[in-house]
């Protein structure tokens, strides 16, 4: 088959075509032939050397892929309702950039009616990591107020959406009026151009100086002390990527006081039960929203898989807004 290499750790010129023998699914797995690949931000790091390969899982880059079931155990399939022909997204641990791609049953997702495999593949990554961020560990309620950190990202136009649509009130930062505009477009009921205002001061006049309930942060870094300072009493703050560094200084007095939490976590090495917990919340909760098109996915730009390289460079960027998708 055909597939996308890291050819060595560096710039988005080491990612070169390849070819790997076919893989094979194994029990509770299934084969996928693949049409579209979404690109996120850890294959980015994972090109850098930044993000090791878990245990056991492809060192092709790649998390998530849409296409079609040709082969699979079929008692595992038969239980979660899927068959050899089924359309299918699903999310992986490695081996998304390439024609063929095995992924566990459990974290297989049908493409809704009237999707295209493109719209499919811009899904996994950021819904799952979203669900189980903002609404299981942050918690989140409607009635309550959601500050998302990098709204026109794949993920912040993800958050932005389900948050709006399980009726919560939401506040994005972006770096531009171009971006901060795209983000209300997207349903975001206020949006915050870091590079231009204090996104702290911004906050506590649009909350009247309560606060929000959950920050979504992708930055950390010295981020994390302002964070604390946007927070209402027994606020949460979610961090899933540290682009601003990994070391934070902030004020645990007010942790105390006020009775905040602070939490993160990472998806990709968590085990394959927990993922696919993940999926059937999603299948329950989520998907009748894309199905009826109450939330859509929102996709920047689709590239050629031997394009690789460019999508990594436009991903660099910040550029886009929304999701990158190659195809094969």
């Amino acid at each position: 088959m055909k597939v996308v290499e890291i050819t060595a750790y560096g710039a988005p010129e080491v990612l070169q075509p390849g070819l790997r023998a076919d893989p094979v699914p194994g029990e509770g797995e299934l084969l996928i032939r693949v049409s579209a690949s979404g690109v996120n931000r850890p294959d980015v790091l994972q090109r850098l050397g930044h993000y090791p390969v878990p245990p056991g899982a492809s060192d092709i880059p790649g998390l998530e892929v849409a296409g079609v079931v040709v082969a699979g155990d079929a008692a595992a399939m038969a239980a979660a309702g899927l068959a050899v022909g089924d359309r299918v997204c699903a999310l992986v641990a490695g081996g998304g950039y390439a024609e063929l791609c095995v992924a566990p049953v459990g974290q297989c997702l049908p493409v809704p009616a009237g999707w295209s495999d493109v719209e499919a593949a811009s899904l996994p990554e950021t819904f799952f990591t979203v669900w189980s961020n903002v609404f299981d560990r942050g918690r989140l309620q409607a009635g309550e107020t959601l500050l998302i950190q990098g709204g026109t990202s794949g993920i912040g136009v993800t958050a932005i959406q389900l948050a709006k649509a399980r009726g919560a009130t939401v506040i994005v930062t972006a770096g531009s009026d171009d971006k901060c505009a795209a983000c209300l477009s997207l349903g975001a009921d206020h949006a915050i151009n870091y590079k231009s205002t204090d996104f702290v001061q911004a906050v506590k006049e649009l909350t009247q100086g309560r606060g929000v309930d959950v920050v979504l942060d992708m930055v950390a870094g010295p981020y994390v002390a302002r964070e604390i300072d946007c927070l209402a009493d027994d606020g949460r703050i979610v961090i899933i990527a540290v682009q601003g560094g990994t070391r934070s200084e902030f004020n645990a007095a007010q942790v105390l006081r006020r009775r905040l939490s602070i939490t993160g976590s990472t998806l990709r090495p968590r085990p394959v039960a927990f993922k696919a917990a993940i999926a059937r919340a999603l299948r329950e909760q989520v998907w009748p929203l894309l199905s009826s098109r109450a939330v859509k996915p929102v996709v920047h730009a689709t590239l050629p898989a031997a394009q690789a390289a460019q999508a990594h460079a436009l991903m660099e960027s910040g550029q886009h807004v929304g999701k990158i998708v190659l195809t094969w």
